[in-house]
């Protein structure tokens, strides 16, 4: 206890205490600032680089404010030096007087024990994490195929990865994830690379391989660090859940540049988290927020934009103080803010003519087109649309909709594959409108062109064993003449 009242009492535990009182308003203005860029900026790799410099920045005004107030400058600085000590007495049970600080400056020294016993449990529980990462690494783990640690090389390289890596196969992982820097390695499920697609299975890797190319292992480590110093801060948790969430949306980003196949990617998403949900442990689900947020990120696009947000983040930097960006604001005409409206009008337009007339034109009846185009303001058509995909949940008030899943996975599947060569999307092919209603069909019996010259066109007879609505055993078919892949359904297939 002695050792601790003249720890408290030296210079050096005052300089600690008094930076972080003012760490408090310096991450303030930081995460103001932080806020500004998020509001004006959408794209994922300026978000992040802009939190990594808020908490790189607020962990540097830190250290300057404690090189200011060290014990050598603590007296030379005015407006950083700490105001002297007032104390009232309280009479102890023998008559000792004991002295309590009743001032902020002679409550800051004291909170510098307390920073301490916080850093140190942070940092323990950060090191029982390694220590369980490292179980990862050495138990329930096996070589994944040949064929797939050689798929990964080729994607590696597609990336630009220049650092070895491994693909292993875990008893105990729930979902995919990249550990370790130096020599980083990839582990997945045990049954995911046999139960995905081929197309799933590689978005997954390429989303794995770009936290690696992106050295997002170590930066974790690092922000992680960071943390632990500053853990009292509720501005440096908030800064870091942005990295983490943008950090994901870059990998997505990157994932959807290279497989140009966002419904896809977002179904394989959408299963691993159903999957994890499945698994005996259920602490997560605090991430199916933000997975949805991703989800719906990469179906729509368009509708991360919109009007209102340059007007907002003028208004936060307003409140720091940004007199110039004031005046600006000050100065827009009103032909402007129309224009900007009519051209957000337009997007939005776009995409219900988009969903109506591409996404759902399979399956949506007369009468709710019918009723969707007599609606007349965006709420109500928000509102339909919602609705609709509710008609058809299979388990309706759960979270995922898993015939809207399915039916978009259809579209996505059906332009890969069935896109001709003059440039019909696949969508609009027979083929894709057959294989968007019906599904995959159970059995394909292909006779292609003859290379001799012959006249006899190409078919394709597809065999479904069930159709609901249509019956047992039908068989559709679908000629080329053309020899390109352009398909069409025979006479008397009509649908």
């Amino acid at each position: 206890m002695n050792f601790l009242h003249h720890f408290v009492g030296s210079p050096l535990a005052a300089a600690i205490g008094w930076t972080l009182l003012h760490s408090l308003w310096e991450g303030a203005i930081l995460s103001g600032l932080l806020a500004a860029v998020l509001v004006i900026v959408r794209t994922p790799r300026i978000r992040y680089a802009a939190a990594c410099a808020a908490l790189a920045a607020l962990l540097c005004a830190c250290l300057f404010t404690l090189a200011i107030l060290a014990p050598n400058g603590a007296h030379s600085s005015g407006f950083l030096n700490p105001p002297a000590v007032a104390a009232w007495q309280v009479p102890g049970s023998k008559g000792v007087s004991n002295s309590w600080p009743s001032s902020l400056g002679g409550i800051a020294p004291w909170l510098t024990p307390l920073w301490i016993l916080g850093v140190f449990l942070v940092y323990l529980h950060a090191l029982a994490g390694c220590l369980s990462v490292q179980r990862l690494r050495r138990r329930g783990v096996c070589c994944a195929p040949e064929r797939w640690q050689a798929e990964l090389n080729r994607l590696g390289a597609l990336l630009g990865v220049s650092r070895n890596f491994q693909l292993l196969e875990s008893s105990l992982a729930q979902v995919p994830m990249v550990l370790g820097h130096f020599k980083p390695l990839i582990l997945v499920p045990v049954g995911l690379l046999a139960g995905f697609p081929p197309s799933q299975v590689e978005a997954i890797l390429l989303h794995e391989l770009a936290h690696i190319r992106r050295h997002d292992y170590l930066v974790n480590a690092l922000q992680r660090l960071a943390e632990g110093l500053l853990f009292y801060h509720p501005a440096v948790w908030w800064i870091s859940g942005v990295m983490r969430a943008e950090r994901e949306n870059c990998c997505d980003d990157l994932v959807v540049s290279i497989t140009r196949n966002p419904h896809e990617y977002a179904l394989t998403l959408a299963i691993l988290e159903q999957n994890r949900f499945s698994g005996p442990q259920q602490a997560v689900a605090v991430t199916g927020g933000r997975l949805m947020k991703r989800i719906h990120r990469l179906l729509y696009p368009k509708l991360r934009n919109t009007a209102w947000t340059p007007l907002l983040g003028a208004a936060i930097l307003l409140t720091l103080g940004a007199v110039s960006i004031a005046a600006w604001q000050a100065d827009v005409s009103p032909h402007g803010s129309s224009a900007i409206q009519a051209r957000a009008d337009s997007s939005k337009a776009a995409d219900y003519s988009k969903w109506l007339n591409e996404d759902v034109v399979y399956i949506i009846d007369d009468a709710e087109r019918a009723a969707f185009l007599n609606l007349s303001t965006d709420p109500e058509r928000d509102k339909f649309i919602e609705q609709f995909w509710a008609r058809r949940n299979p388990n309706p008030g759960s979270s995922v909709n898993k015939f809207k899943v399915e039916y978009y996975r259809r579209i996505a599947f059906a332009n890969k594959r069935f896109a001709t060569a003059s440039g019909t999307p696949g969508w609009q092919t027979d083929m894709g409108h057959i294989y968007i209603v019906y599904g995959p069909p159970n059995e394909i019996d292909s006779h292609p062109k003859d290379e001799g010259g012959s006249s006899k066109p190409a078919i394709e007879v597809w065999t479904y064993r069930h159709v609901a609505g249509v019956g047992d055993h039908d068989t559709i078919t679908f000629i080329d003449r053309t020899g390109r892949g352009d398909y069409h359904l025979a006479p008397g297939n009509a649908r």
